[in-house]
């Protein structure tokens, strides 16, 4: 878990080096979010004994851990998010981004605006609990249907437990990195 920890920073400094930072979306983004997932789904089976979690359910262990930094991890082709406080992972969860045909993009975001409830301005007033927007677009993390695979129109759906628990240890300027 170091070496995330290590990698986590360096992202951080090197390419976000304000909070208010936009999001970035080039190669060596993706490159980094990738490496960093493949690091989490490993961490994952390290601290919790692990590599799978049902749809909808999630992992969450905040035992031992220091108050500090939060940065989310989302893994897309294994529809997962992994939480690291402080470099030490936190919790994991089964996510759903988007079907085919929708996007959710890849790279690394801010949390750019939290709302306890939010609702879609584009999807008929679908509610978005616990809603962390990452970019300028509305895509978000937020509690949602998660049925175990791709099913969003973008977002990622997270179980309603842990969009809480996250929403409460997150920040606006918090780190999330979204590999393919």
């Amino acid at each position: 878990m170091n070496k995330l920890a290590l990698a986590l920073a360096a992202a951080c400094c090197a390419l976000m080096p304000t909070v208010a930072a936009a999001t970035i979306e080039t190669p060596e983004a993706r490159a980094q979010a990738a490496d960093a997932a493949q690091q989490a789904r490993e961490d994952m089976m390290v601290k919790f004994g692990t590599a799978e979690i049902k749809p909808n359910r999630f992992l969450w262990d905040d035992q031992g851990s220091t108050p500090g930094d939060v940065n989310v991890i989302v893994s897309i082709s294994d529809q997962m998010a992994y939480v690291y406080r402080s470099g030490t992972l936190v919790g994991a969860a089964a996510v759903s981004t988007a079907k085919e045909g929708k996007v959710t993009p890849t790279g690394i975001f801010p949390v750019l605006e939290k709302k306890r409830m939010h609702h879609s301005r584009t999807y008929d007033n679908a509610p978005m609990p616990f809603m962390q927007r990452l970019d300028e677009y509305g895509i978000a993390l937020h509690a949602g249907h998660n049925p175990g695979y791709a099913a969003s129109h973008g977002c990622i759906r997270l179980p309603v437990a842990f969009a809480q628990k996250l929403f409460s240890i997150t920040d606006v300027g918090s780190q999330v990195m979204i590999a393919a």
